[in-house]
């Protein structure tokens, strides 16, 4: 690495990030502490495995910050195909765990392909959007930039990991920085509020509602002549898709999703069933008071109730050691660290950085909203890890390479004109 990249590089951005790793590890330490003391040979400890993994991690980053920035947009579409490929290849050659085939077996570990396909997805959109030729109000463009986005999270829904694959609605952040209509997000929002609705109380319901709601706004504007034929296809396509919920909900979704929908929406309790882990984690969490019970003294934790805990539930370990007080300062750290990526894709030059930088803040962003919701029972469980906290050396590996060739993009600003 040069002397020029070290001074140009985000301090701010990789302290933050060290900060979360080793917090992280320290959290993982204690969701699988026992009576055994650490071995750094001791391959079955769950910390020490992490801890590897983060060294490894290390030498990512030094390869990552001594490559040339222009490797990242030169080579940005090989890369993009090759995760497809070892998306696909899975199918054949992937290894089953937890009842998903998402993993490679390489014999001294398990990869995960998906995890790396959000840095590659990232690079292929920001090239096309930086292209001098692409136009985000054109239809053919939007739908080529939607193609970008969707090929990979197709890939994964049928492994079946659809966790992963919602992560990729959060590309539709920097589509929207780069000009493309509010609209989609109005109508993903409205689609989301109006399921979630309709599966609360019954769907003529939300229609008359909905109705009442476009009938005042058409009598405020009546003066203004509104366009009634617009207002009337929106309500027969908002009629259409309020009586499919039904069908998608029991056809569609797999029965472990209805019943944490279900769960998650107070129509049924099932505290020792399907819901065992979110009522277990909330309780550890609130066990947890101001300050906490003290690292390594958590009882929750020590005594194994929260099932899968230092992986995606590891916030729960934060909230019964460290209380409200450890908690809100993990919680801090991470907008921390979203709020100076969005500063410093701002300040990029090209187009290209600025678009990465964005895409990069959106997957943060997914995962780290889904899995506190998820953890505190705000969300329904979807397996989403916390980045840079969960214990796996594919999520440490793959957030840590969409970080820093952002952080790498970010160091050759001064180059870019």
């Amino acid at each position: 690495m040069s002397r020029s990249t070290v001074a140009s590089v985000d301090w701010v951005a990789i302290l933050l990030f060290l900060a979360l790793v080793l917090f992280g590890w320290a959290n993982i330490y204690s969701a699988s502490y026992g009576d055994q003391e650490l071995s750094i040979t001791d391959f079955s400890q769950v910390a020490v495995k992490q801890g590897y993994w983060i060294v490894l991690s290390i030498t990512m980053i030094i390869m990552i910050m001594a490559l040339e920035a222009k490797f990242f947009e030169r080579f940005a579409g090989l890369i993009y195909v090759i995760s497809l490929l070892s998306l696909l290849g899975l199918f054949v050659f992937g290894k089953t765990i937890s009842g998903a085939t998402s993993w490679y077996n390489l014999g001294f570990m398990s990869l995960q392909p998906s995890e790396f396909a959000k840095a590659a997805t990232a690079l292929a959109l920001a090239k096309f959007l930086s292209d001098l030729q692409t136009n985000l109000k054109l239809m053919n463009h939007q739908l080529r930039a939607f193609l970008i986005i969707a090929l990979p999270a197709l890939f994964i829904i049928p492994q079946p990991d659809p966790g992963s694959a919602l992560v990729y609605a959060a590309f539709f952040f920097p589509l929207y920085r780069e000009g493309l209509a509010a609209m989609y997000l109005i109508i993903g929002a409205s689609a989301s509020i109006l399921f979630v609705l309709t599966l609360l109380i019954a769907p003529v319901w939300v229609v008359s509602g909905v109705a009442l709601l476009m009938g005042i706004v058409l009598f405020v504007q009546r003066k203004k002549r509104p366009k009634y034929a617009v207002f009337a296809g929106t309500l027969l396509v908002i009629v259409a898709f309020c009586f499919s919920v039904d069908y998608i909900f029991n056809h569609v979704f797999e029965q472990r999703h209805r019943d944490r929908f279900n769960i998650v929406l107070g129509k049924e309790v099932d505290a020792k069933g399907i819901g065992y882990n979110t009522n277990q984690s909330e309780i550890a969490i609130g066990s947890g008071s101001w300050l906490g019970k003290g690292w390594t003294e958590g009882t929750q934790t020590k005594g194994g109730f929260v099932p899968e805990q230092h992986t995606d539930y590891i916030f729960s370990t934060v909230g019964e050691e460290w209380g409200f007080l450890g908690a809100t300062s993990v919680i801090l750290l991470f907008v921390s660290l979203m709020m100076r990526l969005i500063y410093l894709a701002e300040r990029q030059k090209s187009q290209f950085s600025r678009v990465y930088g964005y895409s990069v803040v959106g997957v943060l962003f997914i995962h780290f909203a889904v899995n506190v919701g998820m953890v505190t029972g705000l969300f329904p469980t979807v397996g989403i890890p916390l980045p840079f906290f969960s214990y796996g050396g594919s999520g440490l590996w793959g957030f840590t390479l969409l970080l820093f060739i952002f952080i790498k993009l970010d160091a050759n600003r001064v180059n870019e004109w």
